[in-house]
């Protein structure tokens, strides 16, 4: 009987540290990262020192000027604001539906005047505007 006492290497690769990088770092890029809820545009907001949070609005119209208007991501003009505002209440209850306006700080008065009538004309009174928290006390 012939017995074989060669040593063989034996390779064993632990790949837990290996596992464990991967995993810190998929956790740093998910903590890390942003992203951006609104449609890419740059508001100026107003601050108030009244403000308060609100839930969730089903309508959306933020005004750049008079030419640019969005309803709901949909762009449109002051002009044409009440039209495309009908057309997103479509199959929806008027008297239900909350509506949260956003205009700049420098937008004109007669511009919030008249996409908060556009709403009204069709129903929707529960309209909040945005602002942001002023920083100083009051």
């Amino acid at each position: 009987m012939i017995l074989d006492r060669r040593l063989k290497a034996r390779i064993n690769i632990d790949l837990t540290p290996l596992i464990d990088v991967v995993f810190q770092l998929v956790i740093f890029f998910m903590i890390s990262s942003t992203f951006k809820t609104t449609p890419g545009i740059e508001l100026d907001l107003p601050s108030s020192t009244s403000a308060e949070a609100v839930s969730v609005a089903e309508l959306g119209v933020i005004a750049v000027s008079e030419d640019e208007v969005y309803v709901n991501q949909v762009l449109t003009s002051a002009a044409g604001a009440e039209t495309v505002v009908r057309d997103q209440l479509e199959g929806l209850v008027p008297e239900d539906v909350k509506a949260t306006l956003e205009a700049g700080a420098d937008a004109p008065y007669q511009l919030v005047v008249s996409l908060l009538d556009a709403l009204r004309r069709n129903g929707v009174d529960e309209v909040g505007l945005s602002t942001l928290p002023s920083r100083s006390g009051p």
